[in-house]
């Protein structure tokens, strides 16, 4: 699954527990007639994939919807949903700075030695 918008805010890495378990996440809003702000969660050397990112830039996440249960100490169960994103993409002039500007259209001549019967060059 994919989510596109702006980045509201990333906050920092934070580290939980004694195996040094990582996560950091960020706020996706999304460009729709109801914008929605989106948390997203990065886990482990994901976190790292937001070092070159910054609010206010469009982007394209992948993500995982992930669920748990949990019973709390009084024997309810409780279910917990997250967001966690795997990769990111930036929207802002990825395809402008990539690819070269396409000539003009009077740059290539019309043919006008085509003949009907040479269109099929194919072996089949």
């Amino acid at each position: 699954m994919e989510v596109q918008g702006t980045i509201k805010m990333i906050d920092e890495t934070k580290t939980y527990g004694n195996n040094g378990f990582r996560k950091r996440e960020m706020v996706i809003t999304t460009e729709e007639q109801y914008p929605q702000h989106i948390l997203v969660e990065f886990v482990q050397d994901k976190t790292d994939l937001l070092n070159s990112y910054q609010p206010g830039q469009q982007v394209k996440v992948s993500i995982n919807l992930r669920g748990r249960e949990w019973v709390n100490p009084q024997g309810e169960t409780k279910y917990f949903n997250s967001i966690q994103g795997w990769r990111i993409e930036s929207l802002t002039g990825s395809a402008s700075t990539d690819m070269p500007p396409l000539p003009p259209e009077d740059a290539f001549e019309p043919a006008t030695d085509f003949n009907e019967n040479d269109h099929d060059d194919l072996p089949f």
